[in-house]
């Protein structure tokens, strides 16, 4: 009798479960469980704060947090690391990633910080320095997006094999959340991550990514626009460039943002960043404009090593003569459009980005306001070059031009016959000598690092031939005082 009683129970336990569950998802988001990853330290907050989309975008946290240890064999090492994402110690997360809550189950998003931040090694022995706004060299996000991809397509994604990992992981779920899990979070998510790796597969007609780089707007034409990702122009798939620095951004509002200049709105150009990561309903405005607002004069950090005051002293006159008027704040050229016809490189990032596209852009955040404010784009156009951008803190942009095919502020002074036609990216050890992160290692310490080869379609190295004619006395001069622009 006793145990026809328990039985009795245990099947009016799971009955109300399953009834409590119905409730739960029939009337929709509970805003008392919802929370939005916020810090009151701004660096703090730029690396883990939310800027939006846990609703649209946000992966379950312990889906998330398995991926790594139940599909091991799809990534090159151990865990998120092996993909250069930045874990400082007593985090839970990596740098660029933030934990928030929908409906009562923690979700991870990613933030600016995936593709502004960096890490620095000044010696072979020395602890990394984890620096924000400066580009992510070191973080391969292609890699990542390919990761999502692959899982989501492997038979093993499923609610029976997963939920042992989950709970290994030291999950403490109370049963809701278990069901939540397993008939919920669990399926959706794989669900999603099809769809969305069915839209980027466009990705498999493109040369790899490689780590500091990524394709900005292919992505927005098939997961923003619905553009068909078969029709693609072979054109529109090079525009695999490199994450560039976000300091000191007052200065630069009014100029031609992004690689081509396609918009010159600070603003405008932040939530387009924002829109490879958030929908545009769930985008976390007032996140956004905080970041913003410390983004405005957040200086470029200083040249770590000694610098040669005689030396840069003679290499400020070379500045000022052969590369101010288009580099310097207040230059006459400076935040304008070179045509691609005088500078020369290698044109896939212009192409990439149609007057078509231009056009949708004009669509998104219609009928949206912040503050008052009409959040709509208005400042997009298509351009016929790249913008002359400001050096501020050029020591910690390497590698340079557009898509990072030029490794280091020496090589780019060299004839394009003389830069490297291969080298490998991802090293944070940096080489004061060149300017640049150290370029001739394949692997070290279990770590491999990526092959360049500047001969795929969207990786040339050629053009930008300003300097390369100085004497190599003049070179050396004028690299020294770059060392501290």
């Amino acid at each position: 009798m006793k145990t026809l009683i328990q039985k009795l129970l245990t099947l009016v336990g799971g009955i109300v479960l399953v009834l409590l569950l119905i409730v739960f998802l029939s009337i929709g988001p509970l805003p008392w469980n919802n929370t939005s990853a916020s810090f009151a330290d701004i660096d703090e907050h730029f690396r883990y704060g939310s800027i939006g989309g846990e609703s649209t975008n946000g992966l379950p946290y312990w889906v998330w947090k398995v991926l790594p240890t139940m599909f091991a064999d799809k990534l090159p090492g151990e865990g998120y690391q092996s993909l250069g994402f930045m874990q400082e110690p007593g985090r839970d997360l990596p740098i660029g990633f933030a934990k928030s809550k929908v409906n009562g189950l923690e979700v991870v998003t990613q933030n600016c910080a995936t593709c502004h931040v960096g890490q620095v090694r000044t010696s072979p022995n020395s602890k990394p320095l984890f620096v924000s706004t400066m580009p992510s060299h070191n973080v391969d996000l292609g890699g990542y997006i390919q990761f999502l991809r692959d899982v989501a397509v492997d038979p093993h994604f499923n609610a029976q094999e997963m939920m042992p990992y989950i709970e290994a992981s030291g999950a403490n779920l109370n049963p809701l959340e278990k069901l939540l899990y397993r008939f919920v979070a669990i399926p959706q998510t794989k669900d999603a991550l099809m769809i969305q790796g069915n839209r980027l597969s466009f990705m498999d007609r493109q040369s790899p990514y490689g780590p500091g780089r990524v394709d900005t707007f292919t992505p927005y034409k098939t997961l923003r626009f619905n553009f068909p990702k078969d029709k693609l122009a072979d054109s529109e798939l090079q525009g695999i460039s490199d994450y560039p620095p976000v300091w000191k951004q007052r200065a630069r509002d009014g100029m031609q943002l992004h690689w081509d200049g396609n918009n010159d709105s600070v603003d405008e150009r932040n939530k387009s960043a924002a829109l490879a990561l958030v929908q545009p309903t769930t985008i976390n405005f007032a996140s956004i404009h905080r970041v913003r607002d410390w983004l405005f004069d957040v200086p470029p950090p200083k040249y770590p090593f000694p610098i040669d005051a005689e030396l840069a002293t003679q290499g400020k006159t070379l500045y000022e003569n052969s590369c101010a008027s288009c580099h310097a704040f207040g230059g006459t050229k400076t935040g304008t459009i070179e045509p691609i016809a005088e500078i020369g490189t290698d044109r896939g990032r212009l192409d990439s980005y149609t007057p078509e596209l231009a056009a949708n852009q004009y669509a998104l955040f219609a009928g949206i306001t912040y503050q008052g404010e009409d959040q709509r784009f208005t400042h997009f156009r298509k351009t016929d070059g790249y913008a002359n951008l400001p050096l501020d803190g050029v020591w910690l942009r390497a590698p340079y031009l557009h898509n990072g095919s030029v490794p280091t502020l020496w090589d780019l002074l060299q004839k394009p016959s003389d830069r490297p036609t291969t080298f490998y990216r991802g090293n944070d050890l940096y080489v004061p000598d060149k300017v640049g992160f150290a370029t001739d290692v394949a692997a070290e310490n279990g770590k491999r690092y990526f092959p360049y080869d500047t001969r795929l379609p969207s990786n040339g190295n050629g053009g930008h031939l300003y300097g390369t004619e100085l004497s190599a006395a003049d070179k050396k001069a004028l690299l020294e005082y770059l060392k501290g622009i």
